[in-house]
């Protein structure tokens, strides 16, 4: 089974979704996967969805040790050395550590894979009674071949049965956010419920998050600028260019065939300081301009023939700066297409829409 790598290292041990599903009844392992394998069924019919699999299994081949008391008891041999006598040969136990070559080396007491291959040979395995005699297993506890869970996982306190899965390209995180529950209120049965673990539910935790933030980055510039400027008008020629830049952005990230995800909304923030600088040193000179005794709409026109050298230089260099980003290619493409394609894009609208209107909101 090969899983893609998680997108934020140390959030779940693979790529795609997990959730949980939660046997809030305890109705039993057998039902829980059920429940599960519904869910799974229900999912693999929508579209988009691949690699859809469960840890849980309740019919797993076990063997159940039942020990006679009674006979336990009548031999002189404790339960505590029945079961430290099944730990210790079918499992492991820790002794203790010793210094060897300046290295430390940790001592653990265990049988040999050979004699603990088959189920008879717990039969064969000897322990030591009070008198301090020998007593086969064999006398003592009886095997039983029996279906059970390999393990069992608790989430909030809940048993519960982990279901992971990926989207394929094209399908964002809220679509298939979406669609999973939908899926889960039809198929899974009263009794039941899930929750989102790793990444996804970081990402529902968060929100969106950007309805709050861009906001927010727009108000601190505004309030700089107003600072700078000692004004409440003059700030909004540079403000108003922020707006076009945007929708450029998001055109070209529509035209890519790229969705609106994390990384286009981190260029987003980024072009609200390219949007403001590029205007700001129209509307800078301008002002000086107007200072000096220059009318408003003269020391627009200027502002903006000598302030077009520089402004051009400096956007393309940002813009041919950014190109590798747009075209990138290996691990990690993904990333740096979705900041590059937002941040490209938008670039050239702040080039174009700031020279032309940056003059005229001043």
């Amino acid at each position: 089974l090969v899983l893609p790598p998680p997108s934020l290292r140390g959030l779940g041990n693979a790529g795609g979704f997990r959730l949980q599903v939660e046997d809030l009844n305890n109705a039993g392992l057998a039902s829980l996967q059920a429940a599960t394998q519904k869910l799974i069924d229900g999912l693999s019919k929508e579209p988009g969805f691949t690699s859809l699999l469960t840890g849980v299994r309740s019919n797993v081949p076990q063997y159940y040790v039942d020990i006679d008391r009674e006979a336990a008891k009548n031999m002189g041999v404790s339960l505590a050395e029945i079961n430290d006598t099944l730990q210790i040969y079918l499992g492991s136990a820790y002794v203790n550590d010793f210094n060897l070559f300046g290295r430390t080396y940790q001592v653990t007491a265990m049988a040999d894979p050979i004699f603990r291959v088959r189920p008879e040979d717990v039969t064969r395995l000897k322990t030591r009674n009070q008198k301090g005699e020998m007593v086969p297993l064999g006398a003592l506890v009886k095997l039983t071949k029996i279906g059970g869970p390999d393990r069992v996982a608790r989430y909030n306190m809940f048993v519960t049965a982990d279901v992971n899965g990926s989207t394929l390209p094209g399908v964002s995180s809220g679509e298939m956010i979406a669609a999973v529950d939908r899926v889960a209120k039809e198929t899974l049965p009263d009794g039941y419920a899930y929750e989102w673990t790793d990444l996804t539910y970081q990402q529902i935790l968060a929100g969106d998050t950007i309805t709050l933030i861009f906001p927010l980055c727009v108000i601190f510039v505004f309030l700089v600028l107003a600072a700078q400027y000692e004004s409440w008008g003059l700030p909004m020629a540079v403000i108003l260019i922020v707006p076009m830049c945007l929708l450029s952005a998001l055109t070209g990230v529509w035209l890519s065939g790229m969705d609106n995800n994390i990384f286009t909304q981190i260029g987003l923030v980024v072009l609200v300081g390219l949007a403001a600088k590029n205007a700001i040193l129209i509307v800078e000179f301008a002002k000086q301009e107007q200072d000096a005794g220059m009318d408003r709409f003269t020391a627009a026109v200027e502002a903006a023939r000598l302030r077009l050298r520089p402004i051009l230089m400096t956007s393309f260099a940002f813009i041919l700066g950014v190109l590798p980003l747009v075209i990138a290619t290996g691990a990690g493409a993904e990333m740096r297409k979705a900041l590059g394609t937002a941040v490209f894009y938008g670039m050239i609208g702040v080039t174009f829409f700031g020279l032309l209107f940056t003059p005229v909101f001043y």
